[in-house]
């Protein structure tokens, strides 16, 4: 994907340096991101664990049907309160993410109240996995050279889940991943070759196992 204009598109900060070419955007699937990053199923099970020992409490503490009701009936409207704001918040997250891989970089942009560009330069990238899901989405975490750093909570949920030091960058729960990180792979290669000014170093490795300048900036 290339632009022939100087108009910036959805997820960039501006127009691309003259020769670095788009490749691909994405985001991450709302429901996807909401049953692995905001954890709705595990809060539904949680509630209903809640109302059914509720339900064996008062049954065998003698309280009457409309007690136990009423009580039931209280967790559940608490729990499906809580599932809703999380699935608000995965679409909200969902909308304002965008994923961008050009011939030189990945662009990250997030943020909901506080929209943030992350600028992570292949030259940086140590290597790179992929995890697919039964859905069809799937994570591709990159691993960064030593010394550099992103910070965890910042780029949440842009990060490999418990990869606290260092952490790492990933773009997450989009659909048709696989041929992202094919894609991914074949940028990265192309951009060592040209960085390596006619000397190839070592390809970054693709690992199936699931991560500058990697610069954080508001974004407008």
């Amino acid at each position: 994907m290339s632009r022939d204009d100087s108009r910036p598109l959805r997820g960039l900060p501006g127009p691309l340096p003259e020769g670095e070419g788009l490749r691909w955007q994405g985001a991450p699937k709302w429901g996807a991101l909401a049953r692995r990053a905001f954890h709705v199923r595990k809060v539904a099970f949680y509630f209903g664990l809640l109302v059914l020992l509720r339900i064996v409490l008062l049954t065998t503490g003698g309280a009457t049907l409309a007690h136990v009701v009423v009580s039931a009936l209280w967790l559940i409207t608490l729990g499906g309160l809580a599932i809703a704001i999380l699935g608000l918040l995965a679409w909200a997250y969902s909308r304002t993410t965008v994923y961008s891989i050009t011939d030189r970089r990945l662009i990250i942009r997030f943020g909901v109240a506080l929209p943030m560009t992350v600028n992570i330069p292949f030259k940086v990238v140590e290597s790179a996995g992929l995890k697919v899901y039964k859905d069809g989405t799937g994570d591709i975490p990159l691993t960064l050279v030593k010394h550099q750093r992103i910070n965890y909570i910042i780029m949440w949920p842009n990060v490999r889940p418990w990869y606290f030091m260092p952490a790492q960058p990933m773009i997450r729960s989009i659909p048709d991943a696989k041929a992202v990180a094919e894609l991914l792979a074949d940028a990265l290669h192309a951009a060592i070759q040209i960085g390596a000014e006619g000397v190839a170093p070592e390809a970054p490795d693709a690992r199936d196992d699931a991560t500058d300048d990697a610069l954080a900036s508001p974004s407008s």
